[in-house]
């Protein structure tokens, strides 16, 4: 098993810290990984985008130019990256901020309604969890006890506090997450 995954959206999102959990959990299961983000100068509100690569067998380069599965945030990332899904792949967008869905036929689109739903379950914290969560649902990468100890390793103990809510958002988000279009359908 291997897959490649590029997270894309604004500075704030929590793009980068997805990524990183992903990879960390995946880690201590015992996977292969790489995690390479990439981000604009601005800390908040710039484009920010991680690639995550999973697998059972050793990982030859971290650079990629097509991915499995793209989660994108926001319409620019959508517009960046839906060409380089690769054919069979899947998108997971968040529904509230994608202005124009993705239109291609030979990919699974998914929809997770994630600032609608952090918004009305007061998770706004966790909304890149809720996001991961629909990740997991539909590609189970990492298990959801893992994911959380990752977290907790990434977290200052500050912040432990949160995770319970984190937790939630995680099963939240694989409840949400709605699969739109399947290429299986044509």
């Amino acid at each position: 098993m291997k897959h490649e995954i590029i997270i894309a959206g604004f500075g704030g999102q929590g793009v980068l810290s997805m990524g990183k959990i992903l990879a960390y959990a995946a880690l201590m299961e015992g996977k292969e990984v790489t995690w390479m983000p990439a981000y604009g100068p601005e800390q908040r509100g710039g484009t920010a985008n991680v690639t995550v690569i999973v697998s059972d067998e050793p990982i030859s380069s971290p650079i990629l130019s097509s991915y499995d599965t793209a989660i994108v945030l926001n319409q620019p990332s959508l517009d960046k990256f839906e060409e380089k899904v690769k054919p069979g792949g899947d998108i997971i967008y968040d529904s509230l901020s994608i202005i124009n869905p993705p239109t291609r036929t030979d990919i699974n689109i998914y929809s997770i309604p994630a600032m609608e739903t952090a918004a009305a379950y007061n998770l706004m914290k966790c909304f890149n969890m809720l996001v991961l969560g629909g990740l997991l649902k539909i590609h189970p990468l990492a298990q959801t006890e893992t994911l959380m100890n990752a977290l907790k390793k990434s977290l200052p103990k500050r912040h432990w506090n949160l995770l319970p809510t984190n937790e939630k958002g995680i099963v939240k988000g694989m409840e949400i997450v709605e699969k739109v279009y399947s290429c299986e359908m044509q």
